[in-house]
């Protein structure tokens, strides 16, 4: 039969399939990896229960012509459909040691350009068992009426886990339940974090002096074992006491060694004593012994609240701080204040006058200002006032305020700031009060205020300050609500110039400088603007383009300046695989154009466009030619693999269809070239072709190919222009699968190949091949055949299960191989078994190989037709190779066991006379039952053209 279905095959080397085989992408989510099942009715493609620290494993099927291209995505969990940014490109998605957060709904989508993208997704539960933490709490009332005081203690446990875990107390080896004596309670508190369960112990008795366990349990899913605790609960249980040998605030100076001891005062059993700082880490210049903290070389970074925790787990953590404070002292800064009550904005005779001085310092409060004038003490008068906290400026900053100021109080005043007795440097600052202090102006210098320069340069903005003192200059920004190129929103210079370095086209824009009000007046800030300009070169479009036309044909590039600054062309230059064009003149604008007159092997290249607008130079890239597009593989070709196993050697079906064939010449022929994996030789063929169209699927039969070896094939279009685009795949061996038995071209499902029938990939379930030996004893009764058609215990037979976790619609669908044969009726013949209260549907559908793929039903059946096996016959009329596909439905509950058996495919039509007296047969295309005979009949060499891809 091999040597026939060869001869047959080599009849052409290109065979036409038919058209239009294009098909939308059809995607399907299986799991593979370290994968465990907890919830049983939860059980679906739509969910994947993995342990934690295990690898995932999803991996997205696909069908479709072209091949589709898959991306995965994934989202924080089933209620939200907004994919993340991050994504996957590849039909498997591997995780591995997948974390608890990794959790979530993933989505596979496949798309192929042929109508909407395919999404499929699947929930990710992974399950976890973290250790569980047991706390004590313990309460004392006193009993009314009574000289004795009641002491309840409370033992809390809680863990993390999931699915939610199982909680089980135990005293000693003893389990305790619920209300088992009246000093015992468990019960679960309404506000927690994680799961938690509380022992209570009411009225506390000698007895309850004893060892208790906390286990957890998530009852073993995904193989996670339980986890406890315990703890031993004494009379001399308590929490934890601390006490700090230092003040909770402590002020040490810069290069001090500063120790601090954290005391254990009580708590059973013996607490745990941790040391933390913050908001930052440990000094790396610290050290931890017994409770006590030692920091050597303190300095300034090393400041910030340092806490002592001790924990036993009874009762709160003990806990006590310290506000480590290394002295400092910087920014020493002055205000010269008008009289503010006659809203003057200059120092003038006869009104006030404040001086003020602020240093910021660690510790603020201990911060000492001594004022001097002309070299001496200023001393304090009715006209002459120095105070420490003025209340119009920031804290703990000292004034010294003139009262009626005359000539005599102009001078030299100035502000030393110290921290007395310590070893920090005094800070001073000096301000000059004469008639030659004069506030402040700005100004930008003539040509100043507009800046261009060209992106990637330097850049210095300038604003010009007169007046006595001279305050420092504040940049921002104005028209954008950005930091600037530091990050800060504002950047201060007392120069009055912003240097930018290396700027860029986003730092364009308006930015405004001002007067500071302080170390100068302490008025109204005086402002300018400057606005900079950043030049950048031309931003086109296309980049890059592949342009294909027929021979003779025309084509017109266009080159597009889409941004630039300045946003106009200076100069657009064409050449051709980089030679110069001559070009006649045109008007300016924002493209240029070229015409190309003819597509021919001459002016078939690369054409580049350079746009300049005196700033830099961008180029729109053109690939033009005449050559034809690749190739598209068809994936979907069933069962390809023909084996001539006496030869050892193999064929393979390779199918494809043409890529736009309409926009270029005709395709002449193929080159194929053929290569063994791990070899250097190549075998190259050319393949004529008869018929092109868009859509239409080629074929062509590789030979000889060798038993079990892999093969790299490149296929490349031929045209009168020459080669076109090559497309290349891998091409692999696969057992062929069995043909029905030739001698009564019935398949019986007694080979585990089941006759070469497949599950199909986009069900809810699979169907099942079993016989009398092999069912599972402890299978639903009243439903499903006690054994095959045969009657043997030996006989197998394909069924579905309709027990859990299967639902009401669910259906399982085995498609047959695909029969590649001539003749005008066929007829289908099989026997089914429906028997049970809750039977759904068996139908019998037909997939169309003609053009694209389509499934068509021709038979269905439904309800319970009795614990008999019964024959149906089905007249089947398809124009091209075809699959019959068994489709089973689930019905409303579990008693709905549907199977079939002894499968029969033969040409001409279906009998129509009663064929046995026991036989309850439906007529072709109905689910009427009548009497037919049991003989089967059909011409044994029918499967001498049955053709199995």
């Amino acid at each position: 039969m091999e040597m026939i279905c060869f001869l047959f095959l080599t009849v052409v080397p290109v065979s036409i399939k038919g058209d239009g085989v294009y098909a939308p992408a059809q995607a399907q989510i299986i799991h593979a990896g370290q994968a465990c099942v907890v919830k049983e009715d939860n059980i679906s493609e739509r969910v994947y229960t993995i342990r934690e620290g295990d690898t995932l494993v999803l991996q997205c099927l696909v069908t479709g012509h072209p091949r589709p291209q898959v991306r995965w995505t994934k989202t924080a969990g089933s209620a939200s459909d907004k994919f993340q940014e991050t994504s996957v490109f590849n039909e498997t998605l591997r995780i591995e040691k997948i974390q608890r957060l990794q959790g979530g709904r993933y989505y596979c989508k496949a798309e192929n350009g042929v109508g909407v993208p395919a999404i499929k997704s699947i929930r990710v539960d992974v399950q976890y068992l973290d250790e569980p933490i047991l706390t004590v709490h313990q309460t004392i009332s006193d009993v009314r009426g009574s000289f004795y005081q009641e002491k309840t203690v409370f033992l809390r446990c809680t863990v993390n886990s999931n699915p939610p875990a199982r909680f089980i107390w135990k005293r000693g080896a003893e389990t305790l339940s619920h209300s088992q004596d009246n000093g015992v309670d468990i019960y679960e508190p309404l506000y927690t974090q994680g799961e938690t369960k509380v022992l209570k112990l009411k009225n506390l008795r000698p007895q309850d002096y004893a060892s208790y366990t906390c286990q957890v349990s998530v009852r073993n899913v995904c193989g996670i074992l339980d986890k406890s605790i315990t703890f031993q609960l004494t009379n001399t249980t308590a929490p934890p006491a601390l006490k700090l040998s230092v003040n909770e605030t402590l002020v040490v100076n810069p290069g001090d060694n500063v120790t601090m001891q954290c005391s254990l005062t009580g708590g059973d059993p013996l607490p745990e004593v941790v040391w933390s700082h913050s908001p930052s880490p440990m000094p790396h210049n610290s050290l931890i012994q017994e409770g006590n903290l030692t920091i050597w070389g303190i300095c300034m970074e090393d400041s910030g609240y340092y806490n002592c925790t001790a924990i036993n787990n009874v009762g709160n953590p003990a806990k006590k701080t310290v506000n480590l404070l290394v002295r400092s002292m910087k920014n020493a800064t002055f205000q010269i204040t008008p009289d503010v009550i006659k809203e003057s904005e200059s120092i003038q005779l006869g009104q006030d006058l404040k001086l003020s001085c602020h240093v910021d310092a660690v510790p603020q409060e201990k911060v000492v200002y001594f004022w001097y004038k002309n070299g001496k003490p200023a001393r304090v008068s009715d006209r002459l006032l120095i105070s420490r906290n003025d209340p119009e400026l920031p804290p703990v900053t000292s004034s010294l305020e003139i009262i009626d100021l005359r000539f005599s109080d102009y001078g030299t005043y100035l502000c030393i700031a110290s921290f007395q007795g310590a070893p920090i440097p005094d800070l001073s600052v000096e301000v000059n009060i004469s008639s030659e202090t004069v506030p402040p102006t700005i100004s930008v210098p003539k040509g100043q205020s507009t800046i261009t320069v060209q992106e990637g340069s330097r850049a210095e903005l300038q604003c010009e300050v007169r007046g006595k003192p001279k305050p420092p200059i504040i940049w921002s920004r104005v028209d954008k609500e950005a930091p600037m190129p530091s990050g800060a929103m504002t950047v201060e210079t007392y120069d009055g110039k912003l240097r930018l370095e290396s700027v860029s086209r986003e730092m364009s824009g308006t930015y405004k400088c001002q007067t500071a009000r302080y170390n100068g007046f302490n008025i109204r800030p005086r402002e300018a603007l400057v606005q900079l300009n950043v030049q950048f070169l031309p931003v086109v479009e296309p980049t890059s383009q592949d342009i294909r036309q027929g021979m003779g044909r025309s084509v017109t590039l266009r080159c597009t300046m889409l941004k630039g600054s300045p946003m106009k062309v200076a100069t657009a230059v064409w050449r051709f695989n980089g030679n110069l064009l001559t070009l006649p003149p045109t008007e300016q604008q924002d493209y240029s154009e070229l015409k190309v007159d003819s597509v021919n092997r001459e002016t078939s290249g690369s054409y580049e466009c350079s746009i300049s607008n005196n700033v830099g130079v961008s180029t729109c890239l053109f690939q033009v030619s005449a050559k034809a597009y690749n190739p598209e593989f068809y994936y979907d070709t069933p069962n390809p693999t023909l084996s001539q196993k006496q030869s050892k050697n193999y064929s393979y079906v390779l199918q494809w269809t043409q890529k736009e064939p309409d926009a270029m010449d005709p395709i002449l022929k193929y080159r194929l070239d053929v290569r063994q994996l791990n070899q250097r030789n190549t075998v190259q063929t050319l393949v004529p072709v008869k018929k092109m169209a868009k859509g239409l699927l080629l074929e062509h039969i590789l030979r000889n190919l060798k038993i079990p070896q892999s093969y790299e094939v490149r296929l490349t279009p031929i045209t009168d222009f020459g080669a076109g685009d090559m497309a290349a795949r891998i091409i692999r061996y696969m057992e062929p699968i069995n043909y029905p038995n030739p001698a009564d071209n019935t398949c019986r499902f007694e080979d585990e190949k089941i006759c070469g029938f497949m599950q199909d990939k986009m069900d809810n379930f699979d169907w099942t091949r079993q016989n009398a030996l092999t069912q599972n004893p402890k299978r639903t009764v009243n439903t499903g055949p006690p054994t095959d058609i045969s009657g043997t215990q030996e006989g197998y037979y394909m069924f579905i299960e309709a027990s859990r976790p299967r639902v009401t619609g669910d259906k399982a669908r085995l498609i047959s191989p695909l029969y590649n044969i001539t003749a005008k009726y066929f007829c289908v013949s099989f026997f089914y078994h429906m028997y049970g209260k809750h039977i759904g549907s068996l139908n019998l559908l037909v997939r169309s190989q003609n053009k694209r793929a389509i499934d068509t039903q021709v038979w269905s059946l439904s309800g319970n037709r009795g614990n008999d096996w019964q024959q149906a016959h089905v007249p089947i009329n398809s124009p091209g190779p075809f699959q019959i596909i068994f489709e089973g439905v689930r019905g409303t509950s579990y008693e709905g066991d549907i199977a079939i058996d002894d499968v029969t495919l033969k040409t001409g039509d279906c009998p129509r006379r009663p064929i046995g007296p026991n036989k309850a047969v439906a007529l072709p295309g109905s689910g009427v039952l009548t009497l037919h005979r049991s003989s089967l009949g059909g011409p044994l060499t029918f499967f001498l053209y049955v053709l199995l891809r």
